[in-house]
């Protein structure tokens, strides 16, 4: 009977052995994938705001954006963990400026994105783009709806 208990106690010190082998890798795998889910989020976060700095490049022009805007600097809160850095490369006249973005994470990590913007001639900075005589639309749309309906 001793070796019946002995016995007993065994399988329960290897069942407690296994059990903490188990729980360890879980743990483990829920620690990893926290920490990819963070970096994940990070970098939807520095795509983000790649995507907005090149957008204000385009629409300012890669001329005009420099006089306007610091090449280097920190995004403003919520995002002041992240900081950027923008090259861009003059061109000859006829071919546009080649523009590379960078943006580095709260961890370091740096996500970059180039492309090619071509310079603004012959526009002033900020034009007030205005058709050149008013447009209804409304009514542009209810003869759209006649149309449609006299050929049904």
């Amino acid at each position: 009977m001793t070796e019946r208990r002995a016995f007993a106690l065994l399988e329960v010190i290897i069942a407690g052995v296994v059990l903490a082998i188990g729980l360890g890798a879980v743990v483990s795998l829920a620690s990893r994938s926290l920490m990819e889910q963070q970096r994940g989020e990070r970098g939807v976060v520095a795509a983000a705001l790649l995507d907005q700095l090149l957008a204000e490049i385009l629409v300012e022009g890669p001329v005009d954006w420099p006089k306007q805007h610091d090449t280097s600097g920190t995004f403003e809160s919520p995002f002041d963990g992240y900081n950027y850095e923008v090259v861009i490369e003059e061109a000859e006249p006829g071919y546009p400026c080649e523009v590379m973005a960078i943006v580095h994470d709260d961890a370091g990590r740096g996500y970059r994105c180039a492309t090619r913007i071509a310079i603004r001639a012959g526009e002033e900075p900020n034009p007030e783009r205005m058709p050149s005589e008013p447009f209804d639309r409304q009514s542009y749309w209810d003869s759209k709806d006649d149309e449609n309906a006299a050929t049904k």
